[in-house]
């Protein structure tokens, strides 16, 4: 696997994820205002709880996406990462920490869902996801980015530019405003696990994205692996477009096992790389993006992967030769080990950064029931016993933007500020240049917490009717008091820490309750510690 990354720095914080945005109280400048050094200082005392001690060792970046905010010093040696962070007491709903798992943002109008039809009616509603009506979404999308409908034919003409925005846009308003959450859940990640650099690969992600993750992110994996095998994005990505049987090249057989399949320790060796590479010479692309198999570019010798000898062939055989693929895929869907692997990534992603013996062979057992059923899996995984006793996890940078979007209900004309904001976060859609896909691991973001403040600033303030408007008139409407549950409900799903609704008021009420006041006060919201988790 390719890999190229540098060091950030390290960032400490209390033991104990709580927040101290109850201090935000004690500044106030003369004109009942803070000043703009003030507020800034605030903000970081809303932040700087966000990470507790042992989870913040280093931030490890892209040369690409890194915040520039962000230090660049060596981490601090011996400092190991707690990623087990044991829940807020105020968490008490499993109803509500399954809304978290399985939304990009919790929602008032979540809780009441999951309220009126319980845990497993709402999961149950979460996993059929195509009889939940999207469409309101979707025609927003085709009417605000047209180039996400359109075929490699035509986007091979269209800008690149122009279709970089609209796939990273679009991406986000689906993401936000999708009421099939639990499926943006899972696009995003099998994104991940089958990523591609869209500097590389350009157009082509378009139809990968829609007709290769999104189409199949709730499906079966064997059918998911499957669709990405044949898909031009991936053979381009990965230099399988590039293979001969001259000169087969490795890259792609070796991520589609190590990363896709068995895992980096899935019993594979060296020898099984070089075998499934000649196995798959001959899968390429032709024209402007399209999956093709050629059997002049094919290896006809005999191979032996994974035990399994294919006998050689013969160039008579012509476009039957790609069975010798198919059947090396479902030998891979199949194994054992691919069934732990799946388990475990889905686990982590879902559940906890450390799971048990027992709930991947669990989740492994339904993998291979089901041959590869997503929503078993997923059913097997956010089960009433495991869920409400697993740690809290982080937001990544996209997840913490996604969410601030839901929390807000901001109206949104362009999203490109938006999409730009992400970039300043440290992830750019899209944009991880090495196969793995962006981490999931507290380590990683542990550095991002000024620009997760600075962000949440600036959100509190987006005011624009040609791109994006976050109104404050329903937090106007009362008292200070009354603003404050208002938040409590849009952002923390009425389960705010005690210590941040204090601060929150002290803050609100310390000045004059106006649109300037209430729009700090939200960004506090956003930059608390209580916000950065799900």
């Amino acid at each position: 696997m390719r890999m190229t990354t540098r060091s950030g720095a390290a960032v400490s914080a209390s033991d104990e994820p709580q927040d101290e945005v109850d201090a935000a109280g004690s500044e106030e400048s003369s004109a009942d205002r803070p000043s703009r050094r003030s507020f800034v200082f605030l903000g970081a005392l809303a932040a700087a709880a966000v990470f507790p001690k042992r989870a913040s060792a280093q931030a490890i970046r892209r040369r690409r996406t890194a915040p520039t905010d962000t230090p660049t010093t060596e981490p601090l040696a011996g400092i190991q990462p707690n990623e087990m962070v044991g829940a807020f007491a105020e968490w008490d709903s499993g109803g509500t920490r399954l809304v978290r798992r399985v939304t990009l943002g919790i929602t008032p109008a979540e809780v009441q869902r999951v309220n009126s039809m319980g845990y497993q009616g709402y999961l149950n509603y979460q996993l059929n996801s195509s009889r939940i009506d999207d469409t309101a979404v979707e025609n927003i999308i085709a009417q605000k980015w047209p180039l996400m409908s359109q075929s490699s034919d035509t986007l091979f003409s269209a800008d690149a530019g122009q279709m970089q925005s609209q796939l990273r846009d679009s991406t986000l308003y689906r993401s936000a405003f999708s009421q099939r959450q639990l499926h943006q859940r899972m696009t995003e990640l099998w994104s991940d696990h089958f990523n591609q650099d869209i500097d590389k690969v350009g157009y082509l992600l378009v139809a990968d994205q829609r007709d290769v993750i999104r189409k199949n992110a709730l499906g079966k994996f064997p059918d998911l692996l499957k669709a990405s095998a044949h898909s031009a994005s991936m053979m381009v990505y990965l230099d399988q477009n590039a293979s001969r049987n001259t000169a087969p090249n490795q890259n792609y057989a070796r991520e589609i096992m190590e990363l896709h399949t068995l895992g980096v320790d899935g019993g594979y060796t060296q020898n099984d790389v070089a075998e499934l590479s000649r196995v798959l010479t001959g899968w390429t692309v032709q024209g402007r993006g399209q999956f093709v198999f050629r059997p002049e570019l094919h290896d006809w010798g005999s191979k032996t992967v994974l035990g399994v000898t294919i006998p050689a062939g013969s160039p008579s055989l012509g476009a039957d030769g790609i069975k010798e693929g198919e059947q090396m895929l479902d030998l891979l869907v199949n194994h054992p080990s691919t069934a732990r692997f799946i388990a475990a990534k889905m686990l982590r992603w879902l559940l906890t950064p450390s799971p048990s013996e027992t709930q991947i062979a669990a989740v492994a057992s339904a993998y291979r029931a089901t041959g590869g059923d997503i929503k078993a899996m997923v059913r097997a995984i956010l089960n009433e016993t495991w869920l409400p006793a697993a740690p809290m996890k982080l937001k990544r940078p996209s997840h913490f933007l996604v969410s601030a979007m839901r929390s807000t209900n901001v109206s949104v004309t362009s999203a490109t500020t938006l999409s730009n904001s992400l970039t300043n976060l440290g992830q750019q859609l899209f944009a991880w240049d090495t196969p793995d896909g962006y981490p999931d691991k507290i380590e990683y973001w542990a550095g991002n917490i000024l620009p997760r403040w600075s962000f949440a600033t600036s959100m509190s303030n987006f005011n624009s009717a040609t791109t994006v408007a976050l109104d404050t008139t329903q937090y106007r409407a009362g008292s200070p008091d009354a603003a404050v549950d208002l938040i409590d409900q849009n952002f923390f799903g009425g389960e705010m820490p005690l210590v941040t609704r204090t601060g929150l008021l002290s803050y609100l009420k310390a000045g004059t309750f106006n649109d300037t006041r209430v729009r700090e006060t939200i960004a506090l919201a956003m930059s608390a510690n209580a916000f950065q988790w799900y």
